[in-house]
């Protein structure tokens, strides 16, 4: 082979060689870059995975949480109403008691002490006593006076007292009138109950539902 062409077929393999070269390294660039790329994006769907997870955990914790506060606000309701049912019925059940009690003998006692009371509250020199058409039948001037010592003996202070001529009270009880009309006080029975609201609520209370292991 002459020199020249011999020049000529090396020339042409060192050309091929660097081909070769170049072209590995541009196929070992792109797989680096390839590789680079599967790798971010790896950790791109990881961190989206992650932050699905995370908000997904914080939704199930919102919801767990609403659902029960829900539930304890269900309760505290049915437990107030609960409640409240067992008081209007206690109520009840003395209303209807003190309306029985009327007709026997021990009731003529508690009028003087309601009369007595409703005296010391008015604070007047005189009044007049009003009560339900069946308590008048039994309101006298014995009993009145009777009203008049235990005012006296409780406060030391002197009160007169007649029974009213306004019709009767359309519900059970006593209510006083001082003798000018200007001032009264209400001393019946459903007004009396609701004076000892609160006390009768933490007695109900304390009975049935404080947990006996508190005791």
């Amino acid at each position: 082979m002459e020199p020249a062409e011999q020049e000529k077929a090396a020339l042409i393999l060192d050309l091929e060689a660097d081909a070769r070269v170049e072209a590995e390294g541009i196929i070992q660039e792109a797989e680096a870059r390839m590789a680079e790329k599967k790798a971010y994006t790896e950790r791109q769907v990881e961190s989206v995975l992650n932050e699905a997870r995370i908000k997904a955990e914080e939704q199930s914790r919102i919801i767990r949480d609403k659902a029960r506060s829900a539930a304890e606000r269900e309760m505290r309701r049915r437990s107030m109403q609960r409640r409240a049912a067992v008081v209007q019925e206690v109520m009840d059940r003395v209303e209807q008691r003190l309306a029985a009690m009327v007709r026997e003998p021990e009731y003529r006692s508690a009028l003087v002490q309601w009369i007595a009371e409703a005296a010391i509250g008015l604070g007047a020199e005189s009044a007049e006593v009003n009560a339900s058409q069946e308590e008048r039948a039994v309101i006298d001037e014995r009993l009145l006076s009777e009203a008049v010592e235990k005012v006296r003996g409780a406060a030391g202070g002197r009160i007169a007292l007649t029974l009213s001529s306004a019709p009767p009270l359309p519900e059970q009880g006593i209510a006083l009138t001082a003798a000018d009309g200007r001032t009264a006080f209400n001393n019946q029975v459903k007004t009396r109950i609701l004076r000892r609201r609160r006390r009768i609520q933490a007695l109900i209370h304390d009975c049935l539902f404080v947990d006996n292991r508190d005791r």
